[in-house]
């Protein structure tokens, strides 16, 4: 999912919510009321948040939602690096070393009583050939836990989503019920001017007066307890978006038309069938209990042999290596080997040798190398032939994880049944409460108008007139709790089928 979509999710939900201003206290409403989430004075300084920018900053904040960005991060990589082993591995090794005393010449493997410098130097590799499909399995298994962790992530975003959404609900509801109380008290505020004029005219008792503004001080400390209603839903707020409390803001504020109460168009069947295609927690269960499975054939490629080929090139110098004679001109030596008797005179017997001249020195650095240079290659065929029965419990370990993983999913679309079938019946039980609610403001709206015009005439007293604009008062805010209920529920409803969610 998106962001986009999860912006337009979060806008539609609350966009279809804020449908709570009532007709008649568009009516009634006083020239110098203020909307919810309007602002003047200081206030203009605020800055005000838009649902939108509250669930961006909220997104970005939550630890939840970053520790799964890392997850999939890390998934990502798995899957990388099991495409990597498909490719040969080549390492290398060199070495220096010196000693002295005796010692075994590396060239010759002869004892010599003098210090040695010596290099060794190594380059190996492999390619696997064929390692029981364990490679290939491999990577769909990691390619499934990628797309679960995306879809884990998606189901994380979604609950924040709408854990905002409940709390700038909440900011709305508090600021619909602060102007109805403000509005009550305007409305008392008036009533008691005119009836201080008439008590001080003589034409209206003062026992009246008392009663009147009693009730203004009832709704007065009703604005009171709704300001600190806002207040702590704004904190609320704050919270769901991991910013420090006490920073002055407001909010975007938007009105709609009533909703419309009609029957929902389809069945918490339905729904639920819908749900099971489109919600995120419900593909990352079964691409997790499809990666277990996969998991399976991953252990079982432990019982096949494995093939695979090897290579090596090895080399090394020693400072007491072969050596080399070097010729420098020839020499001649005369030696006499033996004396002859020749008429009776001994006369010796020299054999004239000429040898070349030059001197015996050691290979260089680069020739040893060259000199002693080794290759090899090799097929290794390893076949597992009784192991601790290691393999076998690999795949029965395997076979329970999957086991395990599809119990979980099933457990999950269990939850989602319920929590729709649940969903459901709060809608009806809603529908009900609204429509019994919206009759009752009608009813008791025209009851207050009779009972303020006759008190007016003074044909009741401050007592039942009272009584009359409580009654009223209460059903108002009634309503706005109702309505809210309702429109939540119709768009849950329309969230678990992947509707498009809108303003109208």
């Amino acid at each position: 999912m998106c962001m986009q979509r999860k912006l337009f999710l979060g806008v539609g939900i609350v966009g279809c919510l804020l449908s709570i201003s009532l007709t008649g206290l568009q009516a009634q409403s006083a020239p110098g009321a203020v909307s919810p989430g309007a602002s003047t004075g200081k206030a203009d300084t605020l800055p005000v948040l838009s649902l939108p920018q509250c669930i961006d900053i909220a997104l970005k904040n939550n630890i939840t939602v970053r520790q799964g960005q890392l997850q999939v991060q890390s998934s990502t990589l798995q899957l990388k690096q099991s495409k990597y082993n498909q490719l040969p591995s080549v390492n290398g090794f060199a070495s220096q070393g010196f000693s002295s005393g005796r010692n075994i010449n590396p060239s010759t493997n002869q004892f010599v009583d003098v210090g040695v410098r010596s290099n060794n130097f190594q380059l190996s590799g492999s390619v696997p050939i064929f390692q029981g499909y364990q490679l290939k399995n491999l990577i769909r298994q990691n390619q499934t836990i990628v797309k679960a962790t995306e879809k884990e992530l998606d189901a994380t975003e979604n609950t924040v989503i709408l854990n905002v959404i409940q709390q700038y609900l909440a900011v709305l509801t508090g600021a619909e019920q602060l102007t109805v109380a403000k509005r009550q008290a305007e409305t008392s505020q008036l009533q008691v001017e005119r009836t201080q004029k008439l008590v001080n005219a003589g034409s209206a008792p003062e026992a009246n007066l008392f009663e009147i503004k009693a009730t203004l001080a009832n709704d007065q400390l009703a604005v009171v307890n709704a300001q600190n209603t806002v207040d702590l839903a704004k904190l609320a707020l704050l919270q769901a978006m991991n910013l420090p409390g006490g920073q002055a803001f407001e909010i975007e504020y938007i009105k709609l038309p009533d909703p419309r109460i009609e029957g929902y168009s389809a069945t918490a069947l339905q729904v639920y069938e819908a749900a099971l295609s489109t919600q995120p927690q419900i593909q990352a269960a079964d691409l997790r209990t499809e990666s277990a499975r996969i998991g399976i054939d991953v252990a079982k490629a432990g019982l096949y042999p494995r093939l695979s080929v090897s290579g090596n090139l090895s080399s090394l110098y020693s400072s007491v290596g072969l050596s080399r004679f070097i010729a420098d001109g020839t020499t001649t030596e005369n030696k006499t080997q033996a004396n002859v008797l020749i008429a009776g005179t001994i006369q010796p017997v020299t054999i004239i040798t000429t040898q070349p001249g030059g001197s015996y020195q050691t290979y260089g650095f680069f020739e040893q190398l060259s000199n002693t240079l080794n290759r090899g290659v090799s097929l290794n065929l390893n076949i597992p032939i009784f192991t601790n029965r290691q393999y076998r419990t690999n795949v029965t370990s395997a076979i329970i994880q999957q086991q395990n993983a599809q119990l979980t999913a099933d457990n999950t679309r269990l939850q989602l049944r319920q929590q729709i079938e649940t969903a459901y019946t709060n809608l009806l039980a809603a529908s009900n409460r609204y429509q019994a609610t919206d009759a009752s403001v009608s009813s008791l709206e025209r009851a207050f108008k009779a009972a303020e015009s006759r008190f007016n005439a003074g044909a009741i007293n401050a007592v039942d007139y009272s009584l009359a604009k409580l009654r009223f008062d209460n059903a108002r805010a009634q309503l706005v709790q109702a309505k809210y209920d309702y429109v939540f529920r119709t768009k849950i409803l329309d969230f678990y089928q992947n509707k498009p969610l809108s303003f109208n």
